[in-house]
């Protein structure tokens, strides 16, 4: 495990509304990003990469179906990945894994001419951003 830094995120929960279905296209991605299974329940699943861990659960108490990136709360992770490559081979792979990029006609500028990234929504709504390393001339 790696050092442990103080403000380091810890872990994050997500509710969802068919965990199996979650739990295809995020382990994928979380596969793919370098993320390994940390813990599996009847009603969950987590990933670890260093301290941090991602949990997918299909919680009994939620009040609804649906998740909306556009209302209060989570809008969306954002994840480093090492290349401007990399990031596209992700997104030219995530439909086949339940993902639909975002802003394809921007892309993978959506977020500025200077970032390059690819942003993904899964069919359940959460939005997941690959973000490629900064560079100092063009594409």
């Amino acid at each position: 495990m790696s050092k442990v830094t103080t403000g380091m995120l810890h872990h994050v929960e997500l509710w969802v509304p068919d965990l199996p279905r979650a739990v295809a296209g995020w382990g994928w991605l979380l596969g793919e990003l370098g993320y390994t299974i940390f813990q599996d329940w009847a009603d969950g699943r987590s990933w670890r990469l260093g301290c941090t861990y991602l949990v997918l659960e299909r919680s009994p108490a939620l009040s609804a179906d649906e998740h909306d990136r556009r209302r209060p709360g989570l809008n969306h992770l954002a994840f480093h990945v090492e290349s401007r490559a990399m990031v596209d081979a992700l997104a030219e792979r995530a439909p086949r894994h339940g993902w639909t990029l975002l802003f394809p006609e921007r892309h993978p500028h959506a977020g500025g001419e200077r970032h390059y990234a690819a942003y993904l929504e899964d069919t359940d709504g959460f939005e997941v951003e690959l973000v490629a390393p900064e560079t100092s001339g063009q594409d």
